[in-house]
């Protein structure tokens, strides 16, 4: 795998969609090249008082539409062919989506865990500054997010180091999205990911035609499923889904997995985790050592929603799921692809799958942009109205409801409610949109019919500019 591209599997398969589409190979090319990539070091002092030099990358995948979009990743594995991969990514993902962003990507080559939070701010403060100096960050031109060893707090810092170069711009907190409530984040964005992945799933396994082509019955009920990751997309995406009545039987970390055919309790995992930084002890499943080996085991559905190449062609063969979920970003490689799709295993990719970040984070940029929460103007006229229609309709048939009753149904709905609601309605839409894309166009997989989508709408983009007439 020393050789392996990631940036080289995602070109790949945009020309296995361009073979579904009637565009010169020059716009196709352009597509697929990244507009920019930029790589920069700086040094940070430490807490104990040595330095150390960081290298970091932005890149900018596609300007067919701007600003462009991205999360920050923080992982001593990063490099410039996987920010590249993850920025031309997001330029799908977004098409697919009809969410207005152009991609992008940034990548701090650091383990976070080694650091202090002293340490960790002036990294991302820094970077910050690095990329302001280079015009890779603003509301209209580059918005980041974040990703991998990153949240919140990452994104607090950023916020508030370009609001300080920038203080006369009015939409500054715009140059960043993921940001906490308190600096003008938004309801709903720590867990859309894992939200999104569950709406996602659930469209999935909705459609009688494909379950009984791969042999399951509709409906997430009892359906038995393996993650991968119990990180915020993972653990969210495992809440939802036990929510709707799925079994969560196995759990893989990157130090140890737990298994249990009964099911396990989500949230007292997370607990575990987040009390002791392990779920290895675990009383009541049985301790994997090498967590890898879960994603062999059977189920129904897997969903890898740790880190890239996670099912390579060396495990594959051994993968008995019925649907493997890509929450992950790229965690099964182009060759893996090829023999699960050999072995009637249904993958729903990540193009399409993990995208209800960047579609919540579209949310908060207009809310930034806008300088107004979502329901805030209209919540209590909403109310008004459904108290009139309840008192209309006890009148007219002189049924009187409960109090309780009343404050359930009269209730406006408030900005997480509003959010959830686009969410779902992006995912829902978008899922099957490429599911009748598919059949038309006689399209063998998901992914490929994803990237069809995709390729179309930023082409489309680029003729109506009149740059590939």
């Amino acid at each position: 795998m020393s050789d392996y591209s990631f940036f080289g599997d995602v070109c790949s398969y945009i020309d296995r969609a361009a073979v579904y589409t009637d565009h010169p190979q020059g716009l196709i090319e352009q597509i697929k090249q990244c507009n920019s990539v930029y790589k920069f070091n700086f040094p940070i002092k430490l807490a104990h008082g040595g330095y150390r030099v960081i290298t970091a990358w932005r890149v900018q995948h596609s300007h067919h539409r701007l600003p462009v979009k991205g999360g920050v990743r923080y992982s001593r594995h990063v490099n410039e062919d996987e920010v590249m991969a993850l920025a031309s990514l997001m330029s799908f993902k977004c098409a697919l989506m009809d969410v207005p962003f152009g991609g992008a990507k940034g990548g701090v080559c650091i383990n976070p865990l080694e650091y202090k939070a002293s340490e960790l701010e002036s990294v991302t403060r820094r970077y910050t500054s690095e990329l302001i100096k280079k015009n890779f960050i603003s509301p209209a031109l580059d918005v980041p997010a974040p990703d991998y060893g990153t949240g919140e707090r990452e994104m607090a810092w950023i916020a508030d180091t370009y609001s300080t170069f920038f203080p006369e711009q009015i939409n500054a907190y715009g140059c960043v999205t993921g940001k906490p409530i308190s600096l003008h984040g938004i309801r709903g964005r720590t867990e859309a990911t894992g939200r999104g992945v569950s709406f996602g799933i659930r469209e999935a396994v909705s459609v009688a035609e494909d379950m009984k082509a791969i042999g399951l019955n509709t409906g997430l009920e009892g359906k038995r499923i393996i993650l991968q990751g119990l990180g915020n997309v993972g653990y969210h995406t495992a809440k939802f889904l036990q929510e709707e009545g799925a079994i969560i039987i196995g759990v893989a970390e990157y130090n140890g997995g737990i298994y249990n055919i009964d099911g396990l309790d989500i949230e007292e995992l997370i607990l575990l985790k987040r009390s002791s930084g392990s779920i290895v002890n675990y009383q009541k499943g049985q301790s994997i050592v090498n967590a890898r080996e879960l994603l062999e085991y059977e189920c129904d559905i897997l969903i890898p929603a740790a880190l890239e190449n996670q099912i390579t062609e060396d495990n594959a063969p051994r993968v008995k799921a019925k649907i493997v979920a890509e929450a992950a970003n790229g965690p099964v490689t182009k060759g893996a692809e090829a023999i699960l799709l050999e072995k009637n295993i249904m993958i729903i990719p990540d193009l399409y799958l993990n995208a209800g970040g960047v579609t919540v984070s579209y949310f908060e940029w207009l809310k930034n942009l806008s300088r107004v929460s979502f329901g805030r103007m209209d919540k209590r006229y909403e109310e008004v109205n459904n108290r009139r229609i309840l008192h209309a309709m006890e009148e007219l048939t002189g049924n009187k409801l409960s109090e309780t009753q009343h404050k359930l149904m009269e209730t406006g709905p408030g900005e997480v409610d509003i959010v959830n609601s686009g969410l779902e309605e992006i995912m829902v839409s978008a899922y099957h949109d490429t599911r009748e894309l598919m059949k038309a166009k006689e399209i063998p997989d998901l992914r490929t019919a994803s990237f069809v989508s995709s390729v179309e709408k930023i082409a489309l983009s680029y003729i109506d500019r009149g740059i590939f007439p």
